[in-house]
């Protein structure tokens, strides 16, 4: 891609509304941009990294036998007041009449979608276990619309649902997830803490959280640094400084941000919206259910949040936009000739780089290529005498390479 060909420019200065690292950084660096409190606009650099981490998520879902599928965003009242949760979630549902005088609102979750699919297609035990997920827009009326990315309005989440005959075979699926959500976040470079969470309405058993460390967060975290054992600090009966329950080693408090969750539904959904299977002895019996949560909105925020200097964000190589930021200092025949073979011949072999081909002073160019934060730098100059200075964003140091070495 050549920068001169995007419609996105850099801003020098930070968004006057935001106060999160996030929403000012990938704003500056011209990846999103707000339309209002809670949504934005995925741009063309911010989108690549979207569809990354969508990959990134896809993968590791396909590889626990996860059947992607794509349900409405907009729904019916009454398959929500099979539930009760019509009433239970108004003050955050967009909730609205169409043209037929018929109530419909825009999904905050699916949970009561899902059921209703699921209940025509799940009849025996002998269809039982079966994982679907999907990727997909979340609308939410939030009240405290803040934080960039980390907590929106309109958002986009993973949400897997697994289906299962007996309680013994969800746990082995949920223990599962648990480790395919560990490769998700770290191939998204991120560190996550584990913890034990209210089961809301959902179960009177802990869900899990996925938890980055972070001031940014809302949630307190009561840890322990030696072991695993960490807890949401509203359900926590344990205080920081006091011994861990598990090790005895001093426990710590922080601040996190959630970038998942998994949740054991039991039979809440089914039993409410008749979703039966007949067992082996040919009785019918309700299908047990867990959900299985990341929004990736939020876990684009988190990896900037975690992820930046004073100078931009700082992209690993899965997720970055390209691999390679080309720049082009200098304007002699050999400097510019040099440019366009590394780029032709990145672009020959499918290698993602951007080159920065824009008649701007080389200042800009350097300061420009910190804010964009792809992992590799490449400055082809006057002073690099034929060959290619290599950088990495997340280090100081530089070498020269030739176009061979490269």
């Amino acid at each position: 891609m050549l920068q001169s060909k995007l419609f996105t420019k850099t801003q020098q200065t930070a968004p006057k509304d935001e106060l999160s690292k996030n929403a000012i950084l990938l704003q500056k660096a011209g990846y999103i941009e707000k339309l209002m409190s809670g949504v934005y606009s995925y741009l063309y650099l911010g989108w690549r990294v979207h569809k990354n981490i969508e990959n990134i998520i896809r993968e590791e879902m396909d590889a626990i036998n996860g059947q992607e599928i794509l349900m409405p965003a907009l729904q019916p009242k009454n398959i929500w007041d099979k539930t009760g949760r019509w009433e239970k979630l108004s003050e955050i549902m967009y909730q609205f009449k169409d043209r037929s005088d018929h109530l419909v609102g825009l999904a905050t979750t699916h949970e009561e979608i899902i059921t209703e699919i699921v209940k025509q297609h799940i009849k025996s035990y002998k269809d039982l276990p079966r994982y679907i997920y999907q990727i997909q827009g979340k609308f939410r009326d939030e009240p405290r619309a803040k934080s960039g990315l980390i907590r929106g309005r309109e958002f986009f989440m993973k949400d897997l649902y697994s289906f299962h005959a007996n309680e013994e075979d969800l746990d082995i699926y949920y223990k599962k997830v648990i480790e395919s959500y560990k490769k998700i976040f770290s191939r998204c470079g991120l560190d996550v803490l584990i913890i034990e969470a209210s089961g809301g309405t959902f179960t009177k058993k802990f869900s899990h959280e996925f938890m980055v460390l972070s001031s940014a967060g809302e949630d307190r975290v009561i840890y322990c640094d030696k072991c695993f054992f960490a807890q949401n600090k509203e359900i926590s009966k344990n205080q920081p400084s006091k011994p861990c329950p598990s090790c005895n080693n001093p426990l710590k408090e922080d601040k996190g941000i959630e970038v998942g969750n998994v949740f054991k539904l039991g039979t809440k959904f089914s039993q409410q919206q008749d979703a039966l299977y007949v067992d082996k002895d040919g009785k019918k019996k309700p299908i047990i259910m867990a959900s299985y949560g990341i929004g990736l909105g939020r876990l684009m925020g988190t990896i900037v949040e975690i992820h930046h200097d004073a100078n931009g964000i700082i992209w690993n190589e899965e997720v970055a936009p390209f691999k390679y930021h080309l720049l082009s200092l200098g304007n002699n025949d050999n400097t510019v000739k040099l440019a366009k073979k590394v780029y032709t011949t990145c672009q020959e072999q499918g290698i993602e780089i951007l080159y920065d081909d824009r008649d701007i002073s080389s200042g800009q160019k350097l300061q420009d290529a910190d804010l964009l934060g792809i992992p590799t730098r490449l400055v082809i100059g006057n002073k690099t005498g034929g060959k290619i200075e290599l950088k990495k964003r997340s280090e100081s140091k530089t070498k020269l390479v030739t176009i061979d070495q490269l």
